[in-house]
């Protein structure tokens, strides 16, 4: 385990390190996850830079310019992506879908089944942008494993990484199955931001990845974030694992021969997305600073915090609102944003956070978080599927904000959890 600890009035520094010695023990040395790295920022200043396990299979040590995919981490970016051409005037949240979609223009709603075939009614309502944004679409995931349409989008292998489609019949192809619920009526985790990265590419006519590198990566710095990794970067990307139904944890997708390599024919907005540490890092910290780094500036601060505030209906939670089996998300006293999960009533959550704080994280166990009260931009990557296979996310929260509690005595700043 590699730890750098850089001296810093807000942490103290003992904690820091009984931080890394937690997490190590407890997820890596005698856990599940082959590796982790971590990465705290205070006021803009890195405090903590830690990496610890294997990167591959053959147990070459973690590399600081390590490479993960990041998953469901791409959804902030694309969200970014799509404010940015709303502050051009050339969208906005209440803009139909099918304005800019012509595929979607025909949807329908599930009513029921009816001797195994679908019976289907027309949308109470139009879908909006804001809908792709806060996943109030009717759209699912498969792995929701819960419903009728849940099992087509298996079938039909909507939601994978690497989609074999062309952007035209893949909305096609959503299009001809009908939505869970009728935009606006609930909230459901689902493949809303991969048809949002699809509105990106209509309006701004570029393709996603080319978008995200001339507007948002090549801006902030982000060198090494991208949909496929280049050949002289792939020794760099790690190799990843997954836990099978039997528990075994094996490799799902080696490093040298990654299918991150390939071009897929559309661009996950949703999850398709490789980076580091460090980039995401400066991602975090252009957020938290109101969409600026550097002297670079990408969204007006008004712009970011209309992200970063809940928008559920009546300032609910996801408890009231999810038909969800599964998010990257608890449920209780958490709200969402335009992308990102948002800390409404962090005590009920059972972990430390400052109202307002937003995060998220992907399908391979990565996440981060940003705490606008404690100025935090938090990263962690790591690389094993399903992210509900540990409880490291929760204890990271917790650690982090120990070693913020340590530095002051154990005296509260007025955070709740």
């Amino acid at each position: 385990m590699d730890v750098l600890i850089s001296p810093n009035r807000r942490f103290d520094a003992q904690a820091l390190q009984a931080l890394c010695d937690t997490l190590h023990r407890t997820y890596v040395a005698d856990g599940p996850l082959p590796h982790m790295q971590i990465a705290i920022q205070a006021d803009g200043v890195t405090v903590l830079q830690a990496t610890m396990g294997a990167a591959r299979e053959n147990g070459a040590p973690l590399r600081p310019d390590a490479l993960y995919r990041i998953a469901s981490m791409t959804k902030p970016v694309t969200s970014v992506a799509f404010l940015m051409l709303m502050e051009q005037g050339k969208v906005a949240p209440d803009t139909l879908v099918k304005a800019i979609l012509p595929e979607f223009s025909d949807l329908r709603v599930m009513q029921g089944v009816s001797e195994g075939a679908l019976i289907t009614r027309p949308c109470n309502r139009d879908m909006t942008m804001l809908d792709l944004l806060i996943h109030t679409s009717g759209l699912t995931y498969s792995f929701q494993n819960r419903t009728p349409i849940d099992r087509l989008y298996a079938e039909q292998q909507l939601d994978v990484f690497h989609q074999k489609r062309s952007p035209e019949e893949y909305l096609r192809a959503l299009a001809d199955i009908p939505l869970e619920f009728s935009p606006g009526e609930a909230w459901n985790y689902s493949v809303s931001t991969d048809v949002l990265g699809i509105v990106v590419e209509r309006i701004s006519g570029q393709s996603l990845d080319a978008f995200f590198a001339q507007n948002i990566f090549a801006p902030l710095g982000m060198e090494d974030s991208f949909f496929v990794v280049p050949p002289d970067k792939l020794h760099r990307l790690t190799d990843a694992w997954m836990v099978r139904d039997s528990g075994e944890i094996t490799v799902y997708d080696r490093g040298e021969g990654s299918r991150w390599r390939m071009a897929p024919r559309t661009f996950s907005g949703g999850g398709g997305l490789v980076s580091s540490c460090t980039d995401y890092l400066r991602f975090g910290q252009m957020l938290l600073e109101g969409g600026e780094l550097g002297g670079v500036r990408l969204l007006q601060p008004e712009t970011v915090a209309m992200m970063t505030r809940n928008h559920l209906p009546d300032g609910g939670d996801l408890t009231t609102w999810s038909r969800s089996m599964f998010s990257e998300s608890g449920n209780e006293g958490v709200g969402f944003g335009l992308g990102v999960s948002v800390a409404v009533d962090p005590s009920r959550n059972r972990v430390p956070a400052s109202p307002g704080e937003y995060r998220w994280g992907g399908l391979l166990s990565t996440s981060f978080f940003v705490d606008p009260v404690e100025r935090l931009v938090v990263v962690m990557m790591t690389q094993l599927l399903p992210s509900s296979a540990t409880n490291v996310r929760a204890s990271l929260n917790h650690l982090v904000h120990g070693a913020l509690n340590a530095r002051r005595g154990g005296k509260s700043s007025g955070r709740s959890g």
